[in-house]
């Protein structure tokens, strides 16, 4: 694998947004894949298909319904608007965000492409964003378009202890290293110190991979 071209090929942005609750950070993902945009629909909203790339998935995949990933977020889909995309409340460890996915042409070309897009919303007046930052959602979601291309340009499934076995390889150490270093910059361009966001990446990076920082 090409590490650089992987992480190059997504693009990165933090933002964010008022809610009721006060301020929320906008961890945004975007990545453009070699299918159209119902076939990319399927990849997202079909159980078996998302167990293909992601993680296991179970309860009902619907407006309204609750779902849970196996060993990971459960929680409600608030909105769906086939094959554009859908909300969701993402609950982990006791806490709640949200998610956000959008599905767009790319472009008019032969062949296809489709464009995926993810934000994630969280709460910034937490200990878990002052330790860690957008980077400790950036990498996981960066992962799991890693596993979606992968699922989309060659149809092959990725277990989650395969999945588990690479992110220790020295080609998934390097990714999530990587990885680390985009949401640094990103969380800069952001308005971020440069210092802050890259001490925030390096914890991330050090949880993921185990390292010490």
């Amino acid at each position: 694998m090409d590490v650089q071209h992987e992480i190059s090929a997504t693009r990165r942005t933090v933002g964010s947004r008022t809610l009721e609750a006060g301020e929320a950070a906008l961890v945004t993902v975007s990545r453009a894949f070699p299918t159209d945009v119902d076939d990319l629909w399927c990849a997202c909203t079909q159980a078996d298909r998302i167990a293909r790339w992601f993680l296991p998935v179970s309860g009902e995949l619907r407006l309204g319904g609750r779902y849970q990933l196996e060993g990971n977020a459960g929680g409600t889909v608030t909105a769906c608007d086939p094959p554009r995309g859908f909300d969701a409340t993402w609950e982990f460890g006791g806490g709640v965000s949200w998610i956000e996915v959008r599905l767009d042409p790319e472009g008019a070309g032969d062949p296809a492409a489709a464009r995926f897009t993810l934000t994630h919303i969280a709460h910034v007046d937490d200990d878990h964003w002052r330790t860690y930052g957008p980077g400790a959602a950036g990498i996981g979601w960066d992962l799991g378009l890693l596993g979606l291309g992968l699922h989309l340009g060659t149809g092959a499934g990725v277990s989650p202890e395969q999945a588990e076995a690479w992110s220790v390889s020295d080609e998934g150490r390097a990714f999530i290293a990587a990885s680390g270093e985009a949401w640094a910059a990103a969380s800069a361009e952001a308005g971020m110190p440069v210092d802050d966001a890259e001490a925030r990446a390096a914890r991330t990076v050090a949880f993921y991979t185990g390292a010490e920082v």
